[in-house]
């Protein structure tokens, strides 16, 4: 009678791990895909970096403005500097990532990022600043999913609203009111420019009264944007 007891008892426990199991599976198969397709019509109202950032006391500076409110300076400067084949992709740049894997062999010390802007976006917006593995396995599967449901448009337009560029500072109508004193409808392709070197390290480097490595990095993101808008880089998002 007790060995049957404890067999029921472990069925019964085996049962409920199994529907435990299935009931994550499920979480974890439907809850991103409606979250990206409510994102795809609603603005991301905060962020997970947004809010750690807060509680560091960095503050919160962002206001959500649509892409067609936007300078076309800034998307084209982000496809210069961030992702040049952003509009030919399906949100993975293998020729990038095998040029960052080859280089990180050889200067171990100084890692090159491979990510491109779908998979930042997808990283921003409902991801944590970590680079475990796990998280980049959740951050390959947002990005195909907002590739599928968002488009080239949407993610542009996402990320140059949510993507961090300063203390507290989020998106590019809040930096270029910030530090320009302009709305990004207003922004030049100097001033876009500017903003967009500053990406890789939005919490060291400076927009206003740069050090020498953004100011020669912001000009050459300033030849390379005309070079975008000249050869169409950017079409996918105009």
């Amino acid at each position: 009678m007790a060995k049957a007891k404890t067999r029921a008892r472990g069925f019964r426990w085996g049962r409920l791990l199994f529907r435990t199991f299935l009931t994550l599976l499920a979480v974890l198969l439907i809850a991103p895909p409606i979250a990206v397709l409510v994102y795809r019509f609603v603005p991301p109202p905060i962020t997970i970096l947004m809010i750690e950032r807060m509680a560091q006391g960095q503050g919160l500076e962002h206001q959500w403005v649509a892409l067609s409110e936007m300078s076309p300076a800034l998307p084209r400067a982000a496809v210069a500097a961030e992702d040049a084949r952003f509009c030919e992709h399906h949100g993975f740049d293998f020729v990038a990532i095998r040029k960052a894997l080859r280089h990180d062999e050889r200067k171990p010390a100084a890692i090159r990022g491979g990510s491109t802007i779908s998979q930042q976006t997808a990283k921003n917006v409902f991801l944590w600043p970590d680079r475990s593995w796990v998280r980049k396995g959740f951050e390959a599967y947002f990005t195909v999913l907002i590739e599928a449901i968002w488009g080239k448009r949407r993610i542009m337009e996402t990320y140059l609203n949510t993507v961090e560029m300063g203390p507290g500072i989020y998106g590019v109508e809040a930096a270029a009111q910030h530090y320009f004193h302009v709305a990004a409808r207003d922004v030049n392709p100097f001033q876009a420019a500017r903003l967009i070197a500053i990406l890789p390290s939005p919490l060291k480097w400076q927009v206003v009264d740069p050090g020498a490595y953004v100011r020669r990095r912001s000009g050459k993101i300033d030849k390379a944007e005309g070079a975008v808008s000249r050869l169409g880089g950017a079409d996918c998002v105009g």
